[in-house]
């Protein structure tokens, strides 16, 4: 199964334009953000993550209540946390 997961930008990694590190539920991953330009996102903002993209800017509120679903659905949340845990991707 692959889910949309909420992820927080705690940074935007220098010379490399398309990337920011994400942190999805105390996993911190490089992703994707170049299908969001028109967004300007940055620190502190909130994102929708699939397959290693960042697919649109969220408000915290949104992402919130994502998360609490995605923790009450249980084992294909631990699952996809796990693999993004084991993508070593960061």
């Amino acid at each position: 199964m692959c889910l949309g997961i909420p992820g927080e930008i705690v940074e935007l990694l220098d010379g490399q334009p398309d990337l920011a590190r994400v942190d999805v539920s105390g996993v911190r991953r490089a992703v994707n953000i170049a299908l969001l330009e028109e967004e300007r996102v940055g620190p502190g903002d909130w994102v929708l993550i699939h397959v290693g993209f960042a697919m649109s800017k969220i408000d915290e509120a949104e992402a919130r209540a994502a998360l609490d679903f995605l923790e009450s659905i249980g084992q294909a949340y631990e699952d996809e946390i796990a693999a993004l845990r084991e993508s070593g991707t960061d």
